[in-house]
């Protein structure tokens, strides 16, 4: 019998196998895998769906990783999701798997970081699950949320001549990451050495507390602004991009000038010798919203400060990088690849 490595797939490989073997039978079901959030017809509006999970040691390390933020990311990574639909998370449940060198102090911990965002989002903790685990810990999360029907936003939808868009800043918590991983070495070549993040507070912060872009939601919704399209930004830019241009059928021009990029981005980019815009580009969990903005829309958009046009949608299934010299790239992209070997 034929035997088929998960790596040789990928993670998007293997959703895309299960979705093409996955036939929907309730009438409710709008939309089921293939976005950030699953949609469910409940009469007056849609009840969005989206779930998340977190594994020790291939989506966080817990020598440099709070309890407390972990909890608070594991909720807005699922918050993210539902806005990525243009919707608003109402409740989550969350289920845990546990190795026993985990304390009840340290499961407060992490509860302590999920009621944070739970507060923070203005959503429910109604359920989940807890069990034991032999490998780490293990945290998955399900947020439930809602969106008027003429107002849910999918990754298709992308029209010729829209604005592309993004939101807040990128490449931040890629070299976050860097920052954390390399004061993990450091430390653990010596131990007496204390971490150098003082000047890489935002930086670090991207990484290990994101945050779900509702604000960007209410924004759009209170100048009547519905994208054509829009997805979140947690596996780098490109990636992203790709799958805008797959579901809508269209082309992306992204231009090197417009993205939008911290100057402690910048800075950090230098310390590490890394390209700013392989970072963007590649580097993922940033969390921020990708989306298209129709022309006529676009003028409402523009007096939004946290919204940056980055680029077009084209006719053509060319999904390029225009640089400052005015060279084409083309558009590829791993995303994170969280299945391993």
């Amino acid at each position: 019998m034929q035997r088929t490595n998960l790596s040789d797939l990928g993670e998007f490989g293997l959703i895309d196998r299960i979705k093409g073997k996955t036939e929907n039978v309730q009438p409710s079901t709008i939309m089921g895998i293939g976005d950030d959030a699953a949609v469910i017809d409940s009469g007056s509006h849609y009840t969005l769906l989206a779930s998340d999970m977190l594994v020790e040691g291939i989506h966080f390390d817990l020598s440099y990783t709070p309890l407390k933020h972990l909890g608070y990311k594991a909720v807005a990574v699922n918050v993210s999701d539902i806005a990525a639909m243009n919707g608003f998370p109402k409740q989550i449940t969350v289920s845990l798997g546990l190795s026993n060198r985990f304390s009840v102090e340290a499961v407060d911990e992490i509860y302590e970081g999920i009621h944070a965002a739970c507060k923070n989002y203005q959503v429910d903790l109604v359920g989940g699950d807890t069990t034991s685990s032999k490998s780490g810990l293990i945290i998955s999360v399900t947020a439930l949320g809602e969106v008027a029907k003429e107002a849910v936003v999918y990754r298709k939808g992308a029209q010729p001549n829209d604005v592309l868009c993004a939101t807040g800043d990128l490449g931040a918590a890629y070299f976050g990451l860097q920052i954390l991983e390399r004061e993990k070495q450091v430390f653990m070549e010596n131990p007496n050495m204390s971490p150098e993040l003082k000047d890489h507070e935002y930086l670090v912060g991207r990484q290990l507390r994101p945050e779900g872009r509702t604000d960007i939601v209410h924004e759009l919704r209170d100048r009547n602004v519905v994208p054509t399209s829009m997805i979140d930004i947690s596996d780098g830019l490109a990636s992203e991009v790709l799958h805008l241009s797959a579901h809508s059928g269209m082309g992306f021009s992204v231009f090197v000038d417009n993205l939008p990029i911290e100057n402690q981005t910048l800075l950090a980019a230098e310390e590490f010798k890394v390209n700013p815009i392989t970072a963007v580009v590649n580097g993922g969990e940033d969390y921020e919203l990708l989306m298209t903005i129709s022309q006529k829309d676009y003028e409402e958009v523009k007096g939004i400060p946290e919204i940056t046009p980055i680029g077009f949608v084209t006719k053509e299934k060319n999904n390029i990088l225009v640089t400052k010299s005015g060279e084409h790239v083309p558009i590829t992209a791993q995303g994170w690849k969280h299945l391993e070997d």
